[in-house]
């Protein structure tokens, strides 16, 4: 099984793309760069204001970078990154069985559904991008969590309640997308794990206390160094369309995971005129239907569902930190619930034991698998470089700001300053309140030595986005510039 997942994958390793907030977490962070006890101590520390990535509090993704940098990682040969980020994947993929295993103690059902996962075309995303090492880390220890709740569960064991309690905390520290793991553990309860009850309620208290303690950091490091957009700035009608858009969004990725893209845009308008947002309140409605109808014989359908929404909600968009209104990356660990589902009906129709039906789905999961590890391939095709990765998004979604900005950036890394002004120029009328266009708009100013218009741009940058830390940090640089420009110093550097 691993060594399916790591052909499928091993592309991957020779993918040279950098995607976004990779010269964040890489290029430009000084911190990775730097390996040493003082750079992982600063990463453990800044926990409410980091001072190298803006937003939330992650030091051990950022320690495993620093240490994959030390392993000789570069931005022009990000072999070492790649190399641990897929053996995370492998490693995931046999959580997953073990997971599977415990749940429902049929090994067959439970490698068949650890290898759909591990072959499916939305977890290529977090391989070849290296800033998404938090995505995978998190998942490792979030898996782990729930495979220790699993048996704690059984054995009531308080050393595996301890490990949970350890491995939830480690994922929280990796990405706080875990936070919403008690809850969870209490849809396991439901189903499989049948133990629901005043005392599943009470064990998960420390847990939750865990969570909101984690939950206030996030909300905290998030709002001073990116910046958080609050329920409270958009109407209860428009979080109600962008909810029911992700839900049928996601699920129709996992079924058909076609034209799939490191950048998903808010769909303009968010109302009913717009087809995938009306597309999006009817088959949220047909699903709640189907899935009322279906408690009345199996608990399997809500519980499968409900893990898998309570998993992704801090990523629904509700509380908007990020300019994507869904990402494959956010599906990763959500994806369990569906898994939980498809294992269960899969061990139901296993234990019927009928040799022709058994048979049957053996050829359905080699027919699955094959067709995911050729989706597998050309999806990890367009992470070839660059300027490949760039031109698949903007073939998906061409008004997009951020991919824009993105196109631009790699070309003024390249020297193609016309062409990136012109992308820039797209992307701040794209978007404007999107703040990094106009930061990359003042490196290049600072390149021509016009530091009044690129003053000009990281303070409109700043504006838009207060806890911009490069932004005024260049500002800061191109202001000392402007004071000294016939003097001695030259040009100072800024960061794109």
């Amino acid at each position: 099984m691993s060594g399916c997942v790591l052909a499928a994958h091993w592309p991957a390793l020779s993918a040279k793309a950098m995607c976004s907030d990779d010269l964040e977490y890489l290029v430009d962070n000084r911190l990775v760069k730097n390996p040493s006890w003082d750079s992982a101590k600063q990463f453990l520390c800044e926990v409410l204001r980091p001072s190298t990535v803006g937003g939330y509090y992650q030091p051990l993704a950022m320690i495993s970078l620093m240490l994959d940098y030390h392993a000789g990682g570069r931005e022009a040969d990000p072999r070492a990154f790649h190399r641990t980020s897929l053996a995370l994947h492998v490693a995931n993929t046999a959580m997953v069985v073990v997971l599977m295993y415990l749940l429902f103690g049929n090994p067959y059902v439970a490698s068949i559904v650890g290898l759909l996962f591990g072959l499916h075309p939305m977890t290529v995303e977090p391989i070849p991008w290296i800033s998404e090492r938090k995505t995978l880390l998190a998942s490792l220890f979030a898996f782990a969590c729930l495979a220790f709740y699993a048996r704690y569960s059984r054995t009531r064991s308080w050393k595996y309640y301890i490990a949970v309690a350890a491995t939830f905390i480690l994922a929280l520290m990796s990405k706080p997308t875990s936070t919403p793991l008690p809850a969870c553990m209490l849809v396991m309860d439901y189903w499989p794990l049948r133990r629901l009850n005043r005392k599943a309620f009470i064990e998960k208290i420390p847990l939750f206390l865990i969570a909101g303690i984690s939950a206030f950091i996030t909300f905290y490091s998030q709002r001073a160094t990116f910046g958080v957009n609050m329920p409270s700035k958009r109407s209860p009608l428009w979080i109600f369309y962008i909810i029911c858009h992700n839900i049928v969004f996601y699920l129709r990725k996992m079924l058909v995971p076609a034209n799939l893209s490191p950048h998903y845009p808010y769909p303009e308008p968010v109302a009913l005129s717009h087809p995938e947002v009306l597309a999006g309140v009817i088959g949220t409605f047909v699903l709640l239907a189907a899935l009322f109808l279906a408690i009345r014989k199996t608990r399997a359908p809500l519980a499968g569902w409900l893990f898998f929404f309570v998993a992704i909600f801090p990523a629904m968009g509700v509380v908007g930190f990020t300019v994507v209104v869904a990402s494959d990356k956010f599906a990763y660990l959500p994806s369990v619930g569906l898994l939980m589902l498809a294992a269960g009906t899969l061990v139901w129709l296993w234990e019927r034991r009928h040799t022709g039906l058994r048979v049957a789905i053996l050829v359905l999961a080699f027919v699955l698998v094959v067709a995911e590890a050729i989706v597998v391939r050309k999806t990890v095709a367009h992470w070839a470089d660059t300027h490949t990765l760039n031109l698949h998004m903007l073939s998906v979604t061409p008004d997009a700001a951020w991919v824009h900005n993105c196109t631009a950036v790699n070309l003024i890394r390249k020297g193609r300053i016309p062409e990136a002004i012109g992308h820039l120029e797209s992307a701040i009328a794209l978007d404007p309140t999107y703040a990094e266009p106009h930061n990359s708009m003042g490196y290049i100013y600072v390149t021509q030595g016009n530091y009044g218009m690129a003053i000009r741009h990281y303070k409109r940058a700043i504006a838009l986005r207060p806890g911009y830390t490069a932004a005024r940090r260049n500002l800061a640089s191109a202001l000392k510039a402007e004071g000294h420009q016939n003097g001695p110093g030259g040009r100072p550097s800024a960061e794109r």
